[in-house]
């Protein structure tokens, strides 16, 4: 069975030629039968099956061995977020099934794997152009691996956040199958076009409008409206103020706070403009000399996100020609990928590098500030703060089980489209065919996933609850 086990010899984790098998290259028509034999070797029914490893290592020593490199400090904020549902653990836990997609089977047709795919990890982004466009928005994990840890991460993910929202076994079962369909639709539509045309494909806010229900499409506008607003000047009035005659950001201890020296005991902002002269040198020549037109004016720190936590980020704020022309920078520490241990190393040294590559090949117009820098031994990407960034959310305040039926499809669609970018389509596209046997082979996976992770998340609030785990 084609698969790579924990203890199989690593490589690099690199992509296949989307065009050649073996060195040879091949016409659509054969890379499509090339994929359909792989059936032979792992066939749709077996895309089901969820085989637990039979050394799996627990939970809890997964999350204390993420510890060590993490800022101590906010390691409780960290599993208090975790608490909240079984979703919010999921998210929290992309270390924690990366084992365990390990050691399912897999056909090994590789493309570039965001590494954390789940439902809350869509939205709207703007390119470069300033147009909205919708996709995949967080690439912390990402690395060259089989498509099908990807999509069996997401199509867990919607099981596990339907159960949350109070919905129905044949709801979630619903939702899988829209994005599994959804994407193995695509991906034969993606197989066919030419590599320029592909380059140049994306969906936004009209097409997403398209594919909604009519009793959607209120909250819809609500939601692009709000993602439209945040912009600089958005952030500006939001999250600074004026104190004596300069412009400061507002601290929110412990999550937002103003840091004078580094972990290494040297000046922040001594740093910080080092580091900056660096991450310059990483932007297109157009682009850095854009970014030097502004000056750093004040930074803090920022506790970002569930799985993010404990890991070093911070925003910077930065002036143009006035206040009315103010940039709002985000870093955050890159890591070596969860999914290093079990499909090999990447092939950038500097895991911020290795981040901001695996955003540009799966969402294709990134963050013109879009960048990377080593610092003091550790790496740092870095993007705008809410330029026009709108994130999925589920339950109070985000996404009913409606409007999850409706982006069901947009999660498939944008999936296959970042695979289809930095894979071959076509092997996929064949492997899976028009049958909708794999849909429900996918959902029972996803279905046998959920359970799982229940156990998992009863697990983790027992190890809290016993002062084993520490939260704030």
């Amino acid at each position: 069975m084609p698969k790579k086990s924990p203890s199989a010899p690593l490589k690099k984790a690199i992509l296949d030629t989307p065009s050649a098998i073996n060195g040879t290259k091949l016409s659509i028509a054969d890379r499509f039968a090339f994929g359909k034999s792989l059936r032979n070797k792992v066939s749709l029914d077996e895309q089901g099956n969820f085989i637990l490893p039979k050394k799996r290592i627990g939970i809890i020593d997964v999350l204390k061995k993420q510890e060590k490199n993490r800022l101590q400090l906010n390691i409780p904020i960290r599993y208090q977020r975790m608490m909240e549902s079984p979703f919010s653990f999921y998210r929290g836990g992309a270390a924690i099934m990366a084992q365990d997609l390990a050691n399912q089977p897999t056909t090994n047709i590789n493309v570039q794997l965001c590494g954390d795919m789940h439902v809350s990890n869509f939205g709207f982004f703007a390119t470069a152009e300033h147009k909205l466009v919708f996709g995949i928005n967080d690439f912390d994990e990402t690395l060259p691996g089989s498509w099908e840890w990807d999509l069996k991460r997401l199509v867990a993910s919607a099981v596990i956040a339907c159960e949350v929202l109070g919905g129905s076994e044949s709801t979630s079962e619903a939702l899988v199958r829209k994005i599994v369909r959804s994407y193995r639709e695509k991906l034969t539509e993606y197989a066919s076009m030419s590599y320029v045309n592909l380059a140049y494909e994306f969906f936004g806010e009209r097409v997403v409008r398209d594919n909604f229900s009519k009793s959607h499409l209120k909250l819809f506008d609500q939601f692009i409206k709000k993602t439209k607003g945040q912009c600089n000047l958005g952030v500006f009035e939001k999250f600074t103020d004026l104190i004596g005659s300069d412009r400061k950001f507002v601290e929110n201890p412990p999550l937002i706070q103003r840091a004078d020296v580094t972990l290494e005991g040297l000046p922040m902002r001594d740093a910080l403009e080092a580091a900056l002269n660096n991450y310059q040198k990483s932007l297109l020549p157009d682009k850095e000399l854009l970014f030097k037109r502004y000056t750093l004016k004040d930074y803090v720190r920022k506790v970002a996100g569930i799985g993010s936590v404990g890991t070093i980020c911070g925003v910077m704020y930065f002036e143009g020609a006035s206040l009315e022309d103010p940039l709002f920078l985000q870093y955050k520490q890159a890591q070596i990928s969860v999914l290093s241990p079990y499909i090999g190393s990447s092939i950038y040294k500097n895991q911020a590098h290795r981040v901001v590559a695996g955003q540009r090949l799966l969402q294709g117009a990134p963050d013109i500030f879009l960048g990377y820098v080593e610092s003091a031994s550790k790496y740092y990407y870095v993007r705008q703060l809410r330029d026009m960034k709108g994130g999925l959310t589920f339950g109070e305040g985000g996404c009913d089980l409606e409007a999850f039926g409706d982006y069901a499809k947009m999660f498939g669609w944008a999936l296959a489209l970042g695979h289809a970018r930095s894979g071959d389509a076509a092997k996929i596209a064949g492997y899976l065919g028009q049958s909708h046997e794999v849909d429900y082979a996918f959902y029972r996976f996803a279905k046998a996933y959920a359970a799982q992770n229940l156990e998992d998340y009863d697990l983790f609030c027992k190890a809290v609850k016993s002062g084993k785990l520490q939260v704030t």
